[in-house]
């Protein structure tokens, strides 16, 4: 699906609906009929997919603050750089209130309701979604080690350069190149400005007693709906790739297998000084390669589309403490298996003195007996005990008990099945990953990955997987993991 696409049924669902308001009489102008309808119509759309997966958004959030930090922090605005490490520690809530905000103000330009404050609020809403994916977009001019302000620093536009690859405007259900989504929330601008010039000739649907009644009962349940995609469980749709029944192990093959197999067609070469373009057939670049070297060129290469559509699938990693892969070793199992995975392991880190014993060894020369071979000796001298810094963890209670008492009983059950289970965490210190394993009792290893992909896996810290062969059986939020005999019974067949 496109955006085209979406407009396109939106489209119609607004004519619909605008026909229905016109027979009731309720219009004053068809033209403002149609766009409120349209604009209410999509707002309500881009928002139920976003409440769905309220963690989504909530994660796109995240890397914003962190790009905003980072581009602020070496300005004059530098000031502004530690409020977004703040910002980011209450991403859920900004979600929350981003989606619930999207989807009733999307009902009340459906309603009519308050249409002055409306009004305003969705040309608010679209100007700050615009600034969104306008900044988006033209960091891919940026090159990296050029500041986003440092206007004279920017180049030719390189897709690589974007720290965020897109907006997340229709959350995991369609992923839109930045630059779609710039000159979509451009078009949007267009009602937004007519609805502030003539608000008065907005429909109303109901009196504004009705109205009020209808945006209350839509923010509580809207409410519960995203709390029950996230905190109490995994969401009830999964737009991600790793859906219930994808095999891992045969879809990473087949999109690595398509992204090698994928031809390239041609190369497109940007001057860096006058940035002239010229675009050449690759067989044709290979024999002149000579003349566009890099100093001068950006070099964009264009290549065919893969025969398999790319997904984070491809990127699927995982290795133990030393760095080992272990990846093939999990997703190439033919017995049942459970994954547990942490996005984020949380913690607060202290330094503590520890008294550690310190053992010094005497260095003597003795003759070897019955020869005139010198043999050097190590002998223990004395043993004294010194204390030394060292890093302390304290756990999050949540977390910890969801291993402790929800988790490490479940696998404790299924280790006697002689089932395989493994957690995979984050890329972080191996101390504190051994810390917590011994902490919570883990009678399992602990892998790393890293936290995007863990992310995009399952939206739960924890969440427990079940796989056999690859193929992912079943997902669970550690709230809603059944008892292991339950599962046992329903799914290891």
């Amino acid at each position: 699906m496109t955006i085209i696409t979406i407009f396109i049924r939106v489209g119609l669902a607004a004519l619909v609906l605008t026909g229905i308001i016109g027979y009731l009489k309720k219009q004053k102008s068809w033209i403002m009929s149609f766009a409120q309808n349209f604009t209410g119509i999509l707002f309500i759309f881009s928002g139920a997919v976003k409440a769905v997966d309220p963690l989504g958004t909530a994660y796109k959030m995240e890397q914003y603050f962190a790009e905003f930090e980072s581009v602020f922090a070496e300005t004059w605005f530098s000031f502004l750089a530690p409020l977004f490490p703040v910002f980011n520690e209450y991403s859920i809530s900004f979600s929350l209130l981003m989606i619930i905000f999207e989807i009733v103000l999307g009902i009340f330009l459906i309603l009519g309701h308050a249409k002055k404050l409306t009004s305003w609020a969705f040309f608010l809403l679209v100007v700050f979604f615009t600034f969104l994916t306008g900044f988006t977009f033209l960091t891919g001019y940026v090159p990296d080690d050029v500041n986003f302000f440092n206007f004279g620093g920017w180049g030719p536009y390189v897709e690589t350069n974007m720290k965020v690859t897109d907006c997340g405007c229709f959350g995991d259900f369609i992923k839109l190149e930045p630059k779609i989504s710039f000159y979509k929330d451009l078009v949007l601008l267009v009602p937004s400005v007519y609805f502030i010039w003539k608000y008065s000739d907005m429909h109303t649907l109901f009196n504004t007693k009705t109205e009020r009644i209808i945006g209350g009962v839509s923010i509580i349940g809207l409410l519960i709906y995203c709390f029950s995609n996230f905190a109490w469980d995994i969401p009830h749709i999964d737009f991600r790739p790793f859906q219930e029944g994808v095999n891992i192990r045969t879809t990473k093959e087949a999109e690595v297998n398509a992204l090698i197999n994928a031809r390239t067609l041609g190369v497109t070469l940007t001057n860096r000084e006058n940035e002239q373009v010229v675009e050449l057939p690759y067989d044709q670049y290979l024999k002149e390669y000579k003349n566009y070297p890099e100093k001068e060129y950006v070099i964009d290469y264009i290549v065919e589309e893969p025969a398999v559509a790319q997904t984070k699938i491809s990127e699927f990693e995982i290795a133990d403490l030393d760095g080992n892969d272990v990846t093939q070793d999990l997703i190439s199992d033919t017995n049942y298996s459970f994954m547990i995975i942490s996005h984020k392991m949380k913690y607060k880190t202290s330094k503590a003195l520890v008294t550690v014993p310190d053992s010094i060894y005497t260095i003597d020369t003795v003759l070897v007996e019955g020869t005139d071979e010198m043999q050097v000796v190590r002998s223990l001298d004395m043993v004294e005990q010194r204390q030394i810094d060292q890093d302390e963890y304290t756990f999050d209670k949540t977390q910890y008990d969801a291993y402790a008492n929800i988790v490490n009983p479940f696998l404790a059950k299924a280790e006697k099945d002689a089932m395989y289970a493994a957690a995979v965490v984050k890329y972080d210190s191996e101390s504190m990953i051994n810390d917590f394993r011994h902490a919570t009792q883990a009678a399992y290893p602990f892998y790393v990955a890293d936290d995007i992909l863990l992310k995009t896996i399952v939206r739960s810290n924890p969440g427990i997987v079940l796989l056999r062969n690859g193929e992912i059986i079943k997902k669970w939020h550690y709230k809603k993991l059944p008892s292991y005999e339950e599962v046992k019974e329903q799914f290891l067949k």
